[in-house]
């Protein structure tokens, strides 16, 4: 607990098994009640490496993509009606030392959504970041915050603390079946502003490794793609998805009866 307040911390991870276990005995259990990892299909022992350092874990069954795995938790915390989820990247790029920083301004009332950005941090240094991070972690504020409505300059990181009673709202409907990757991080935050949540940024540190430990899971274009849509054309994904699940509705129902 702190200040009062229950916390659960929601760690996505797949195949980190040399990361995933630092993360969790990083993770400031004087203040976090509970360490949740939701492991999205990893094919390898990120899940038992997890557990065995104090996690308490999910495990997706299948690769789903992030989005799928962050609401898996935030369902996780909200049926067990912790006060605040704090979400921290299971690549050991956070630093989990930082989580007060993150809830304080909840603590004091002064905001339901607070957001780290690496980028209000004074002489920060963000490692051998690849180029196109760079590039697209600068850019995608600059078209939110047009969306938006208002400034921001962090609008990718997953590192943030986020009141539960906003995961429950229901005109924010995270069940939609197009924010299974990257897409419902940048949707959660823009729809919590748009509902009139009170939001802030606090500076946190985010470092990538050196590029032969693995720097993230995702895709220059793909990638960049998924984490647009909520602020550009979430209409488009939602009609390619939906024709995907027709299609594969349609070959159940042919494949079925020949099967028999």
């Amino acid at each position: 607990m702190y200040r009062g307040l229950t916390v659960i911390a929601i760690v996505p991870v797949f195949n980190e098994p040399g990361k995933i276990g630092e993360v969790v005995a990083r993770m400031p259990r004087e203040i976090v009640d509970e360490v949740l990892v939701v492991d999205d299909g990893s094919t390898d022992d990120s899940a038992a490496v997890a557990r065995s350092s104090g996690a308490q874990v999910i495990s997706m069954g299948a690769t789903l993509g992030v989005g799928a795995a962050l609401r898996t938790g935030y369902e996780y915390a909200v049926q067990r009606g912790y006060d605040v989820t704090v979400t921290v990247a299971g690549n050991n790029k956070d630093s989990p030392e930082e989580v007060p920083f993150l809830l304080d301004p909840i603590a004091e009332d002064l905001a339901d959504f607070v957001q780290g950005s690496r980028f209000l941090k004074r002489d920060a240094t963000f490692g051998p970041m690849p180029v196109y991070r760079q590039i697209a972690t600068r850019v995608h504020p600059l078209i939110f915050s047009l969306v938006a409505r208002r400034w921001v300059t962090e609008s990718t990181n997953g590192f943030r603390a986020v009141r539960t009673r906003v995961l429950a709202d229901p005109r924010l409907d995270l069940s939609q079946t197009w924010l299974r990757q990257y897409e419902l991080e940048p949707y959660l935050y823009l729809r919590s502003i748009q509902l009139g949540y009170r939001t802030v940024e606090v500076p946190v540190t985010k470092i990538y490794p050196p590029r032969h430990l693995g720097q993230t899971k995702m895709k220059p274009i793909i990638g960049w793609w998924s984490a647009t849509a909520p602020v550009g054309f979430p209409e488009v994904i939602d009609v390619v998805t939906l024709r995907g699940a027709d299609f594969r509705v349609r070959a159940i129902i042919h494949v079925t009866p020949k099967s028999r």
